[in-house]
């Protein structure tokens, strides 16, 4: 089973995750950020990951250092669960229609952090969560994970249907990578190595 526990302790959040990438996307998650929460419920439905978090962070400056402890804290899980990543597919790609929305998301599980993103949000907020900090939080799971993702909202008008195309693309998009090929005895490379 391809499950980690990893706590993160700073002067800013306190995090508990527990991830497991073969799971059936059963979640437990407190973040403090309501909107956010409700995001991470969406990665791990779509992505069949279960997925436990509980953070306490210093929500009363903003949600800078809440948003991008998760994330790195979930990528470096993610990175952990992958162990050397043998058998796995390694790219994943969805596109996610939300409504008026049509989000794109194109990741490798390669080794080699990048981001790239296009997209706007109209609003500086949804909710609690400032709409900043959402391509920041996929930034900083690709860091932390060693992940290249490249994710762009194609289209759209209503901010929240953008949001939460983003996180369903990439749920499934990243469920996609991780999945075991059974036709593959190695990694996904030429080079024999991720």
């Amino acid at each position: 089973m391809r499950q980690v526990s990893k706590q993160r302790n700073t002067r800013e959040t306190k995090i508990q995750l527990t991830i497991n990438l073969d799971g059936s996307g059963k979640v437990a998650v407190r973040s403090g950020i309501g909107y956010l929460d409700h995001m991470l419920e969406q990665l791990a439905f779509h992505g069949l990951f279960d997925l436990e978090l509980q953070c306490e962070g210093d929500l009363e400056v903003d949600c800078h250092h809440t948003v991008e402890d998760i994330s790195l804290t979930l990528g470096a899980a993610v990175l952990e669960a992958l162990e050397d990543k043998q058998g796995i597919v390694r790219y994943g790609q969805m596109y996610v229609p939300m409504d008026e929305t049509l989000v794109r998301t194109v990741l490798d599980l390669s080794g080699r952090p990048d981001f790239v993103f296009q997209g706007e949000f109209r609003q500086p907020a949804i909710g609690a969560l400032d709409t900043q900090m959402i391509p920041h939080f996929f930034k900083s799971f690709a860091i932390a994970s060693k992940t290249t993702l490249h994710m762009a909202i194609l289209y759209g008008e209503n901010d929240h249907h953008k949001c939460e195309g983003l996180f369903k693309s990439f749920a499934r998009a990243l469920r996609q990578a991780t999945e075991l090929d059974l036709r593959r005895a190695g990694v996904t490379s030429t080079k024999g190595v991720l």
